[in-house]
C-alpha cells in the first residue's frame, strides 16, 4: 500500500497524522452534549380547551370534534388522539420525529385559530403546548413548608418560585401537587339568604358592583400634576363582609349577614404526600423533544439559588428525578468501556508476549476512539447509551485491524528479515485485506440510513458511531501500525519461560487444527450438512426467542398506580393510597416515596416508590414490583398495580399493551363489545393487569326542568342554571388584589350544605312577585350515569384496552394474541390500532428485517467489487447463518429477547464475522496466485491466518463480555447486546475456521497466476 510505504518511509508524518485525530476528537468531546438516548422523542403538541359546565357529551361534539376537523390536514403527523371529559377537551398531536418541534406548534396554532368560529363563545381560549397532556413529569420537589401553613406556602411557591422554574431550558409545564391557592370564599347561607329574600344573583351583582378598579385620571396644575387613585376595589375580609348586598325594609344587608366570609383554598380536589405526611410537591415535565439532563442541570442549579431566598424553616429538596438513572447508567456504560480496554490489553499480551509488540494494537484504541468522538460531533450526534456502547464494542474491534498488521510483520520479522523489509513486505501483503475488512465492517450499517423512526435514529447514531470509530482505526492499521513495526519491533532469538510455554499451546493449538482441518476436507460433505443444520438452526431459534420493544430496565424507580370506583372522593382515593404508603414503608430497598392523589381525575392517583442505589441493593426494581403486584391487587375496593417505567422514552406510567379499538358507533356499543373482548382476554395468562379507558358509569344527578312552572312564576331557565352553579359548583364572580397578585372570588353554598342529593331541592329562586320559591317545586332530580372520558384515535370513536406483560411472556406473542382475538371477535366495523410501546415495537418490527436483509446484500455487493468475484462473496458469508445461531441460542440461554438492543447485536455481528473469512479467502487467493494448488492454498491460508483469527476473536469477545456481566443502572439493556455478540462470535469463528476452507475448495473459481 502506497500510503503504508509513505508512512514507513515518515514516521514523523505517520505520528502527527494520528495526534491530528486525536487533538480534533478531544476538542470534538467536549462539545458533545450527553443525552439518555439519541434526539428519538417525536414532536408532541398538545391543546387543552376549558368549557364550564359541559359533559364529556357536549365536549366532543362542540369542542374536540370542531378542533379535529380542523388539525387533521397537517403535514407531517403521525398520530392524533383526543380525550373529552367533563369541561375539559385534551387533544394530542402526535408529529413525526423528522418534523420541526416550533413549526409544528406553529401549525397547529393557527389550525386552531381558523377553529374558533366553530366553537362555543363560551369557552376558554385553548392552550396550546408542546408537551402531552397529563405526561409525567421527570422531576418531583419536596417542599417543606416551615412554619407556613399549606395556603401561604402554596401562595408563595406560586409567586416566587414557580415562574423562575417555568423558565428553564426544556421545561414544558410546572404543576403544583396538593396547592392551596388562595381565594376570597363567599359560603351563602341558602336559609338567611331566602329569609331576606335575596337571591345568589344578588350577592354576585353587588360583588361585581362595589369590586371594581377605575382610574380617576390626574390633577394638573400650572407647575405639578397628580394622579389620582380612587380605592375602589375590595382587598380584605373585612371590606368583603361589610359589602351592602341589598337593602330589605330599610335595613342594610351585609354580606356577612347572609355567607360566611373567609380566606379560603380555591381547590381543594389534588392532594399530595411526600414520605407520609401531607405537603406541597412541584412537578416539571420536559418539553417533548427537550434533554432532562440538561434540564436537571439547569434545576439544580436554580434551585440552588431559590433555596438562599427562601424564607427561614422553608426548604425545597429534590425527591425525584429520572436523570440519575441516565447519569448512572451513562457512568457503568464508562466503567464497561474500562473494564474492555484492560481486557483487550491482556488479550493482545497473552498472544504477543512482549510490551513492545503489544503496544502497537494498544495504541490504536485511544486514537480510534477519541477520533470516534470528532466524526461524531460533525454528524450532530450526542454522548448517549448507544453511542457509548457502540465505543464497547469498537474496544474490541479496532485492534484487530492494527493486530493483522502486527502479525504478519512479525511473521516476516521472525523468518529472518529486517525490521524495515518486513513492514514493507507485510503492509503490501495485508493492506487489501484490512481495507476489504474496514469496508465490509462500514457497509453493514448503510442500510441503516433507510431505517425510519425512533428506532431508526436508534441505529443509526450506533452504527456510525462504530463505524466511524472503525475507519479510524482502518487508517491508523495502515499509517501508524506498520510505522511503529518498522521502528520498535526487533526479533527475539530467545525467550521466557511463559512466553515458551504459551508459544507451545498456540503451535499445539494450530497442529491440531491443521490436523483437524484436513480431516474436514476429507469430508466435505458431512462438514456441510453439519454446518446447514446449525444455518438452520438460527431460523428456529427465531421463533423460540421472544419479541418486544425493549427489556424492562431497573431505573430505581416503582410507579404504584390507582384507580378508585367512579363517582368515588378525594378521600376515599386517599384512604387507598396511605394503604400502599404502608406497603411502600416495608421494603427494605426504599429510600423514599411520594403519592399524588386526584390527578387527572378525583378517582386517579399514584404513588412513586423511590429505590435506594443500585450498589445498596441485591433486589432489582422488577423483583420487588413483582412483590408488590399480589398485595396491590389485594386492596379492596379500588384497582391498583404497581409498574416497571418504560424505557426509550415513554410516559413512565404507560403500560407495554395499549392495543385500540375503534368504531363509528356510540360509545355503549363499542363498550359492549370491548368487555366482551376483555373477558376473552382475562383468561389469557401472557396479560396482567387488564383494563380499558372507556368509563361510562360515572354517577351523576340529572336534573329535569318542568319549564311551565317556571313561567308561571316567572323564573327563567337561566336564572336556575346559574344558581345551580353558583351554589354547587362555586361561581368565580370576580377577582382581589393582594400583595400585586389577583385571587379568585368565589361564591359557593359550604360543604356540608351540598352533601346529599336533596339538598339541591333547599336552594331559593326569586319569583316574579318577589316571593322565594324552593327548586323542589319545579326540578326532577334523577340518578344517572355519565362517561368519565370520551377519547378518540385518529379522529375515531376509539376505547384502548392497556395491560402489563406477565413474567414469562413477551410482547410480541402477547400482541399476535390479542389481534387473533380481535380478529375472530369484534365486529366488521371495527378497526384495531396500537399506541405507545406496542405501536413503537410493530414498526420495528418491520423495520429490522428489512434493513438486515439489505446489510447482507450492501456487504456482498462491496465484497464482489473488492475481490472481482461474485464466488469468494457468498463463500466468506457463509460464516453469517453460523454466526446467528450462536448469537440466538446464548440470548435463548440467558432469558434475552429480541429487542432492538439484542437486533443492534445482530446487524454488528454480520460485520465482525465476515472478517474472518476476508483473511482466509483474500489469503487463500494471494497464494492460489503465487502457484500454489487450491486446497492446498485454503489449508496454508487457514493455519497462517488463525493465530490473528483467534487473537482478534477474542479480543472482541473478551472486549464485549463485561457487556453480557453488566450491572447496575440500564444493565439489562447492555447484556443482551453482550450476549448476543459473545455468542455469535465464538460458535461463528470455530465453524467458520472450518465451513469456509471446506466451501472454497468447492465454489471458489480459478485465480490468475502472477
Amino acid at each position: 500500500m502506497l500510503l503504508s510505504e509513505v508512512c514507513i518511509k515518515r514516521p514523523v508524518f505517520a505520528t502527527v497524522l494520528s495526534l491530528v485525530i486525536v487533538l480534533i476528537g478531544f476538542i470534538s468531546y467536549e462539545r458533545l452534549t450527553v443525552r439518555e438516548y439519541p434526539a428519538i422523542d417525536e414532536p408532541v403538541v398538545s391543546v387543552r380547551t376549558d368549557y364550564k359546565g359541559a359533559s364529556p357529551e357536549v365536549i366532543e361534539s362542540q369542542v374536540t370534534k370542531p378542533l379535529e376537523d380542523q388539525l387533521a390536514g397537517m403535514e407531517g403527523v403521525n398520530v392524533m388522539t383526543s380525550r373529552s371529559r367533563s369541561e375539559r377537551s385534551f387533544i394530542n398531536i402526535k408529529f413525526n420525529l423528522d418534523r420541526d418541534p416550533d413549526a409544528a406548534a406553529a401549525d397547529v396554532r393557527d389550525k386552531v385559530a381558523r377553529a374558533r368560529r366553530f366553537l362555543p363563545d363560551e369557552i376558554d381560549e385553548p392552550i396550546i403546548s408542546k408537551v402531552e397532556a397529563d405526561s409525567s413529569p421527570v422531576i418531583f420537589l419536596a417542599v417543606n413548608a416551615g412554619s407556613m401553613n399549606t395556603l401561604e406556602a402554596s401562595d408563595y411557591i406560586t409567586r416566587y418560585v414557580k415562574t423562575r422554574l417555568s423558565v428553564l431550558p426544556g421545561a414544558a409545564e410546572v404543576r403544583i401537587y396538593g396547592e392551596r391557592l388562595p381565594s376570597m370564599r363567599i359560603y351563602v347561607d341558602r336559609a338567611k339568604l331566602a329569609a331576606y329574600r335575596l337571591a345568589v344573583q344578588d350577592i354576585e351583582d353587588a360583588l361585581r358592583s362595589q369590586n371594581v378598579m377605575i382610574p380617576a385620571g390626574r390633577i394638573e396644575s400650572e407647575m405639578r400634576e397628580f394622579s389620582v387613585v380612587s380605592t375602589t376595589d375590595l382587598q380584605t375580609v373585612e371590606q368583603f363582609r361589610d359589602v351592602i348586598v341589598a337593602n330589605v325594609q330599610g335595613y342594610s344587608v351585609r354580606l356577612s349577614d347572609v355567607a360566611d366570609v373567609q380566606i379560603g383554598p380555591a381547590d381543594e380536589r389534588i392532594m399530595a404526600r411526600f414520605n407520609g405526611h401531607d405537603g406541597l410537591l412541584i412537578g416539571i415535565t420536559k418539553q417533548s423533544t427537550a434533554n432532562p439532563l440538561d434540564l436537571s442541570k439547569a434545576m439544580r442549579a436554580e434551585l440552588e439559588l431559590i433555596n438562599e431566598g427562601l424564607p427561614p424553616g422553608m426548604s425545597i429538596d429534590v425527591a425525584y428525578d429520572s436523570s440519575i438513572f441516565i447519569e448512572e447508567s451513562i457512568k457503568s456504560v464508562y466503567h464497561t468501556i474500562g473494564e474492555a480496554i484492560v481486557l483487550v490489553i491482556l488479550v493482545i499480551f497473552f498472544f504477543l508476549r512482549s510490551v513492545r509488540a503489544s503496544l502497537i494494537p494498544i495504541v490504536t484504541i485511544p486514537v480510534s476512539l477519541i477520533g470516534a468522538f470528532g466524526i461524531m460531533y460533525f454528524l450532530g450526534f450526542s454522548i448517549n447509551t448507544l453511542t457509548l456502547l457502540s465505543m464497547v464494542l469498537a474496544i474490541g474491534l479496532v485492534v484487530d485491524d492494527a493486530i493483522v498488521v502486527l502479525e504478519n510483520i512479525y511473521r516476516h520479522i521472525e523468518e529472518g528479515k529486517t525490521r524495515l523489509e518486513a513492514a514493507f513486505i507485510g503492509s503490501k501483503e495485508i493492506g487489501f485485506a484490512i481495507v476489504a475488512m474496514t469496508l465490509t465492517l462500514v457497509t453493514v450499517y448503510a442500510p441503516l440510513a433507510f431505517a425510519t423512526g425512533r428506532t431508526g435514529r436508534l441505529f443509526i447514531e450506533f452504527a456510525l458511531t462504530l463505524a466511524g470509530a472503525v475507519l479510524v482505526s482502518g487508517f491508523v492499521a495502515l499509517t501508524l501500525t506498520p510505522m511503529m513495526c518498522a521502528t520498535i519491533l526487533r526479533h527475539q532469538s530467545g525467550h521466557g519461560r511463559v512466553y515458551t510455554f504459551i508459544e507451545n499451546l498456540l503451535v499445539g493449538l494450530t497442529t491440531r487444527y491443521q490436523s483437524s482441518l484436513k480431516l474436514a476436507l476429507r469430508h466435505r460433505v458431512i462438514v456441510l450438512g453439519l454446518g446447514l443444520l446449525v444455518a438452520l438452526g438460527s431460523g428456529v431459534l427465531f421463533k423460540v426467542v421472544k419479541s418486544e420493544l425493549a427489556p424492562v430496565e431497573d431505573r430505581g424507580v416503582i410507579y404504584g398506580i390507582v384507580t378508585a370506583p367512579d363517582g368515588a372522593t378525594l378521600d376515599y382515593t386517599l384512604q387507598s393510597m396511605k394503604r400502599i404508603e404502608a406497603m411502600y414503608a416495608d421494603i427494605p430497598e426504599a429510600s423514599g416515596n411520594q403519592t399524588v392523589i386526584g390527578f387527572p381525575t378525583v378517582v386517579d392517583g399514584f404513588a412513586i416508590l423511590r429505590l435506594k442505589h443500585w450498589n445498596e441493593r441485591d433486589k432489582s426494581q422488577q423483583e420487588i414490583a413483582a412483590e408488590l403486584r399480589p398485595r396491590f391487587n389485594a386492596l379492596p375496593g379500588v384497582r391498583a398495580f404497581p409498574t416497571n417505567p418504560a424505557s426509550l422514552g415513554q410516559r413512565a406510567t404507560t403500560k407495554p399493551v395499549e392495543f385500540i379499538i375503534m368504531s363509528q358507533a356510540s360509545y355503549p356499543e363499542i363498550a359492549k363489545f370491548t368487555d366482551a373482548f376483555i373477558e376473552r382476554l382475562s383468561d389469557y395468562p401472557g396479560l396482567q393487569n387488564l383494563e380499558m379507558d372507556l368509563r361510562l358509569n360515572t354517577p351523576e344527578l340529572q336534573v329535569a326542568v318542568n319549564r311551565d312552572k317556571l313561567a308561571d312564576v316567572g323564573v327563567d331557565v337561566g336564572t336556575v342554571g346559574r344558581t345551580l352553579e353558583s351554589m354547587l359548583g362555586g361561581r368565580q364572580v370576580t377577582r382581589f388584589r393582594d400583595g400585586g397578585e389577583q385571587y379568585d372570588v368565589i361564591v359557593q353554598v359550604k360543604k356540608e350544605d351540598r352533601a346529599d342529593p336533596r339538598d339541591i331541592s333547599d336552594i331559593y329562586v326569586r319569583a316574579r312577585n318577589g316571593d322565594m320559591v324552593q327548586l323542589s317545586n319545579f326540578l326532577d332530580v334523577n340518578e344517572s350515569v355519565s362517561p368519565q372520558s370520551l377519547n378518540h384515535f385518529n379522529r375515531l370513536r376509539s376505547v384502548k384496552v392497556e395491560a402489563a406483560v406477565a413474567p414469562g411472556y413477551a410482547l410480541g406473542e402477547v400482541l399476535a394474541h390479542m389481534q387473533s382475538v380481535a380478529d375472530e371477535m369484534l365486529p366488521e366495523t371495527a378497526q384495531t390500532d396500537l399506541d405507545g410501546q406496542s405501536r413503537e415495537f410493530r414498526d420495528s418490527s418491520g423495520n429490522i428485517y428489512l434493513v438486515f436483509l439489505m446489510a447482507l446484500v450492501f456487504i456482498y455487493l462491496v465484497l464482489a467489487a473488492q475481490f472481482e468475484s461474485w464466488r469468494n462473496p457468498f463463500i466468506i458469508m457463509l460464516s453469517v447463518p453460523l454466526s446467528m445461531t450462536g448469537a440466538l441460542l446464548a440470548l435463548w440461554l440467558s432469558g434475552g429477547t429480541l429487542s432492538i438492543y439484542s437486533q443492534i447485536g445482530l446487524i454488528t455481528l454480520v460485520g465482525l464475522i465476515t472478517k474472518h473469512g476476508i483473511l482466509i479467502v483474500e489469503f487463500a487467493t494471494q497464494l492460489r496466485a503465487e502457484g500454489m494448488e487450491k486446497v492446498e492454498a485454503v489449508v496454508q491460508a487457514s493455519i497462517l491466518r488463525l493465530r490473528p483469527i483467534l487473537m482478534t476473536t477474542g479480543a472482541m469477545v473478551l472486549g464485549v463480555l463485561p457487556l453480557a456481566y453488566a450491572t447496575g443502572a440500564g444493565a439489562e439493556s447492555r447484556q443482551q447486546i453482550g450476549w448476543v455478540l459473545v455468542g455469535g462470535l465464538c460458535l461463528g469463528t470455530v465453524l467458520t475456521l472450518y465451513v469456509v476452507p471446506v466451501a472454497y475448495t468447492l465454489i471458489a473459481g480459478k485465480v490468475s497466476r502472477k
